[in-house]
């Protein structure tokens, strides 16, 4: 079968996690070349009737899309589904209209609101004025766009008494936000990944927070997903082995994550981000449509974990999308 690898165009200087296309490209491509499959490289860019011709030329029986953004932009990642839908080509991971929601995050989290999935509170830019109801405490600012923690580190949690003060730390915070950001209630506590292979929840992950000093944020911010010279990358490692203290709340995370899925139309692969309170109760941070497909990353852990090698991982994922 000939499949056509669909990315982002990787800018001159660009960033690691814009860089990270072309670690999961050679991945793939090699995963696919040991199941059988042919493949080649195709970009996404701006120029679409461009990229339209390039990929009717080259007549592929798949396409497997890994557009992130187009031109750096989060915001426009739904520009690669969407030209594969109106040219019909069959193509791996999750429709345009579930990248549009699960990659808009105050979007995606009014449709787990709408859902009764549970998500922390958070507030825009624009719904917030002196008469707005905040809650007093710590809030984290977000990117609305942005994947891969852009924008996030120590500076991102703020500790707010009233509505004002909000929305200027938020205004403040834009600029390293790709310009659209949203302020959410932090979570203290535990964060877990859960992967979903074509429906399948594979092993949950913990991410440990080691050696944080107590008035340290305890997020994954941009240099503990891509500096791995930063204490912070080292510091946060990932584990599967849990006491069995903890298999209800396992059981709960499993079930929730797996409701996300279907919630929004998911298909392929995802990954569902979560906190624990202190009281035992989770919050879904974000759904992840089309994560990292890196054989280092979070998903591939997941993955290895479950006893199922990286190629095996990307034929269910061709074969997944071929049954749509």
């Amino acid at each position: 079968m000939r499949v056509v690898l669909f990315h982002d165009e990787v800018r001159p200087g660009a960033p690691a996690d814009e860089q990270d296309v072309l670690v999961q490209m050679d991945a793939i491509a090699a995963a696919l070349a040991d199941i059988g499959h042919e493949s080649c490289r195709i970009p996404c860019t701006l120029n679409l009737e461009a990229v339209a011709n390039s990929l009717r030329d080259a007549k592929p029986h798949l396409v497997f899309n890994l557009v992130e953004s187009i031109d750096g932009q989060g915001r426009l990642i739904h520009l690669g589904p969407s030209l594969l839908e109106s040219l019909r080509l069959p193509f791996t991971g999750c429709s345009a209209a579930a990248m549009v929601a699960t990659s808009c995050k105050p979007l995606s989290k009014l449709v787990l609101q709408g859902a009764r999935i549970d998500t922390p509170d958070w507030h825009v830019l624009d719904s917030l004025s002196s008469n707005t109801a905040v809650v007093p405490g710590r809030y984290i600012l977000k990117s609305s766009w942005e994947h891969a923690s852009r924008g996030l580190d120590d500076a991102s949690i703020v500790n707010i008494t009233k509505p004002d003060q909000l929305a200027a730390a938020l205004k403040a915070r834009l600029p390293m936000l790709a310009g659209d950001g949203f302020a959410e209630a932090y979570i203290d506590g535990r964060e877990f990944n859960l992967s979903i292979l074509a429906g399948e929840v594979l092993p949950p992950a913990e991410i440990v927070f080691d050696g944080f000093d107590p008035a340290k944020p305890r997020i994954v911010d941009y240099a503990a997903k891509w500096d791995a010279a930063s204490p912070e990358y080292t510091g946060t490692p990932r584990r599967f082995e849990f006491p069995s203290a903890d298999r209800a709340l396992l059981d709960d995370l499993r079930s929730v994550a797996l409701k996300c899925w279907h919630c929004f139309g998911l298909r392929g692969y995802a990954r569902v981000d979560f906190r624990v309170d202190g009281e035992g109760r989770p919050w879904v941070l974000e759904v992840n449509a089309n994560p990292c497909l890196s054989p280092d990353a979070g998903f591939a852990a997941a993955v290895a974990q479950a006893g199922c090698e990286y190629r095996e991982a990307i034929r269910r994922i061709v074969e997944d999308a071929r049954r749509v």
